[in-house]
Formats: C-alpha cells, structure tokens, sequence
C-alpha cells in the first residue's frame, strides 16, 4: 500500500540513540529498532495520536532509517491548484506527486478516490507555475466498457477525446476551485491549460522519446507488463510519469489483478529510489458514488 501505520510503542522502542537534524526546509530523524527491517524507501509511516507523525522513509540501512517530516497538503498553506488532500493518503500521494526526485509513482484505488485529480492538479502546478515540466501528456489504454465505438473520425487527439471524459471532468473541478479568477478568468486559465495538455493513443508510443513531460498514464490497470514496459521506457530526462488505476476494475478480458501491468511495475519498482506507491483507500467523489462502490 506504500503506507506503514505505527504501533503506540513505536517512540518507546526506536528512540534509543535517536538522531535529528534540518537540512534547508526539511526535518529528518534517525531511528533504530526492529520495525525499521520492513520498511521500504520512499513508503509513508504515521500515527495520529496526541501529536500526529508523518514522514517518509528516505534511507533503510539494517536496523535503522533514516525518516523525513513530509508537508501537509490538507492545510490552506500547501494547496495544489486550489485541491487540498482530504485524507492522509491523498496528503501522501500530493507528497510524491510534487518531489521532483520522485519519477515514477503508482496511484491504486477504487473509484472516485482522487487518483486522476490529485496527479493532474500537481501536474498542472509543476507545468504552469513551476515550469520543471513543459507538458502534461495523458494516455491510456481504449478499452471498452461495453460495444466498442468503431472507427472514429478526425485526428489522434480527436479520436482519443471520448476516452478523456474523465479529464475534462477533473479539469471542470480544478476550474471551479479558483474563486477569485471570474468566468473571464477561469475561461482564460481553461485555454492555457489545455495548450499544455496533450492526449496522446498508447498504439503510437513505440520509438518515442519524452523530454521534461508530466505523463499520466490513467486506467493503467488495463495495460499488460509489456505495454508497460513499452510506456515507461520512453521516459527521457526530467520527465515524471504517474499510473493511476483500480486493480479491481479491469476491463481486458484477458488479464486478471495478478497479471496486469499495474500489480506488475508496483512489484518490480519497489524498493527503487526515484519511485513512490500510494494505494488510496476513501472515495471523496459523493456519498453515492461511496456506497456504490461498496454495496454493489
């Protein structure tokens, strides 16, 4: 899941010999003890006890690790295109989605969890405002849900465009959140957006190179292991690529949770340092939507 929860007698059996120290804006702290085996580079731990902890493990060596203070993106202070995190694991994935030393990051969860939103949003922030990207490019895999649509007409952007609903969806959201922008405003921020935002077709990948893109691969459960290993290998310097997709929700009827793409790129890169897995538990889109997704 990427997340460790720690027990209440974390501090009383790692504090021995604990070390702290800042570098620039950042806390980190050298713990010792024997939960610090299990845990992987780049996984989040907490407690929310009396005084909440959140940090991120940067460094395993044996019995130690070394954990750094992460932000706190549920607070106005560190909104992300207007988005705060409602959850903590919104607040972890927004914490690898803005690490420029993070390239790779699997986002997992149900739907209406925020994977799409959150990436897009830092996306956004990173292309717009930060310029460390020039683009964000999004893809993913035309499977159907029911009849497949044929042949549709017009060019690679346009015949993607019926399988983007879900970008303009959370475009529409990221819009909205800008109050004080007007309807002239926010119609000029929509028109720069989608200057810098290109929907490409998986089928046209091979033999491309991205330079300093954002790239989000959505539905990503869809994909097989070779797919891919075909998208993540274009990745040229200074580019991030973000999965997102919902183990439970494949709709190629040949692969299964175990074979999929998505379970297969979390397994094989963990452990990595440039890479961060978030598995995002609370549905924040409606009260139905929440229900839905469990009761049927």
């Amino acid at each position: 899941s990427g997340i460790t929860k720690l027990e209440e007698d974390f501090w009383e059996k790692h504090s021995k010999n604990m070390e702290s120290w800042q570098e620039k804006e950042n806390f980190f702290y050298k713990v010792t003890g024997p939960l610090c085996r299990n845990f992987i580079l780049n996984e989040f731990v907490y407690h929310d006890l009396d005084k909440p902890f959140h940090a991120i493990v940067k460094l395993v060596e044996d019995d130690s690790a070394t954990l750094q203070i992460i932000n706190d993106y549920s607070s106005p202070k560190f909104n992300i295109w207007g988005i705060n995190a409602r959850n903590n694991e919104q607040n972890f994935a927004l914490n690898l989605l803005m690490d420029p030393s993070i390239e790779f990051i699997t986002l997992l969860g149900q739907a209406g969890t925020g994977k799409t939103l959150l990436a897009l949003a830092a996306g956004l922030v990173q292309t717009l405002d930060k310029k460390l990207y020039s683009e964000i490019i999004m893809t993913r895999a035309t499977v159907s849900v029911g009849e497949d649509i044929g042949f549709l007409p017009g060019t690679e952007e346009e015949k993607m465009t019926p399988w983007m609903g879900a970008l303009e969806d959370n475009l529409d959201v990221l819009n909205k959140s800008d109050d004080s922008a007007g309807d002239w405003g926010r119609a000029a921020t929509q028109d720069l957006i989608r200057t810098r935002i290109k929907i490409k077709s998986l089928n046209f990948m091979r033999g491309r190179t991205f330079l300093n893109k954002f790239l989000i691969i959505d539905e990503a459960q869809n994909l097989t292991p070779k797919q891919m290993k075909t998208l993540i290998t274009r990745a040229g310097p200074g580019t991030k690529i973000v999965c997102c997709g919902n183990i439970a929700q494949i709709d190629t009827p040949y692969l299964t949770e175990g074979s999929s793409g998505l379970t297969y790129v979390v397994d094989r890169f963990k452990g990595w340092k440039h890479n961060g897995n978030i598995a995002l538990v609370r549905g924040e889109r409606s009260r139905l939507a929440d229900y839905a997704a469990e009761a049927l």
